[in-house]
């Protein structure tokens, strides 16, 4: 999800025509909210190739520029190539996407990921105004699964959007991941991993996404190997948000908070005891937090459901 410029609630989704597979006839489809979620526009086409033909067009990774007021959507085509489109009216028109694979793929990278999630603006420090898209890739010729291949890093701008440059990535078995910038300018990268603990992975950026810390396990974040979303919800205590499953498994969707810039997360709610999987959060202007999810009754993959609450909704869950 994304918030425009003005207000426009923005959902995003992977149109999987022929199965639920992760490759296939894929098509970039939006929804439209212009009441904070209440009512939502039909889907809407923003990018499609091949008719028919088995072209995978997905990963929507979403960010607003707040100066300029337009908003950026980072996509893949085939895991294998990146590129970028934006939108000036919240999303009724779209501009011709343009490819950036050479400027933030590596020659040695083969499978890559834009998101899927939203991606975030720095407003803090040297490198405020920064446009920053979080992804994951894998790296050829590695042996084993991708515990040994995989990789997250982010890719960033300066410039509004013009040119777009590629950041170091983090240690091995990584794989999706969000970020969030803290109070002091730094970046919280909260990543999916592949070596069996069951948790969520942090690490820390000094410089606005370019190199990582070393990981450091949550274990106060259950999270099965899925995706997860977090998001910044204030500044002054900062607060952060994160959705993911609660588990066993994916199931369970469960929204927690931190008051302390992710060290810890006393509060958690769970939403919903069906199947759950892949999540994602915006925060209106007047202080809504939005989920939305993937979930269902015989598994996690049937529909994606919407919810709106406020943040007292989570600390009284949390006492």
């Amino acid at each position: 999800m994304a918030v425009g410029a003005k207000g426009t609630l923005l959902a995003f989704c992977e149109g999987r025509k022929g199965s639920a597979r992760d490759d296939g006839d894929i098509d970039l489809l939006l929804r439209r909210s212009e009441d904070g979620g209440r009512t939502w526009s039909e889907p809407t086409l923003i990018y499609e190739e091949g008719g028919d033909a088995p072209i995978t067009i997905g990963n929507p990774c979403p960010v607003l520029d707040k100066q300029t007021g337009t908003l950026w959507l980072a996509f893949c085509r085939n895991n294998d190539r990146v590129f970028v489109t934006s939108t000036q009216d919240d999303g009724l028109t779209w501009s011709a996407p343009r490819e950036i694979t050479a400027d933030v793929k590596a020659e040695d990278w083969d499978w890559y990921a834009t998101g899927p999630g939203h991606g975030i603006q720095l407003r803090f420090g040297p490198h405020a105004g920064r446009l920053v898209f979080p992804c994951d890739h894998g790296v050829r010729g590695m042996e084993g699964g991708w515990q040994n291949r995989g990789r997250s890093h982010v890719i960033y701008s300066d410039d509004g959007g013009k040119t777009f440059h590629r950041g170091e990535p983090t240690a091995w078995g990584m794989n999706e991941c969000q970020a969030a910038e803290l109070r002091d300018g730094r970046l919280l990268l909260n990543m999916r991993t592949y070596h069996g603990k069951s948790c969520r992975a942090f690490a820390i950026s000094e410089d606005g996404g370019r190199t990582w810390s070393e990981p450091v396990w949550n274990e106060a974040i259950y999270c099965p190997v899925c995706q997860a979303a977090m998001i910044a919800f204030s500044e002054q205590p900062q607060v952060l948000l994160h959705s993911g499953p609660g588990g066993p498994d994916r199931a369970n969707m469960t929204l927690r908070v931190s008051y302390d810039q992710g060290k810890t997360w006393p509060s958690a709610r769970e939403i919903s005891r069906a199947p759950a999987a892949y999540s994602d959060l915006a925060v209106l202007e007047e202080g809504s937090i939005c989920l939305i999810w993937e979930t269902g009754d015989a598994g996690p993959y049937q529909r994606i459901d919407f919810l709106r609450l406020s943040l007292s909704d989570l600390e009284v869950a949390g006492e």
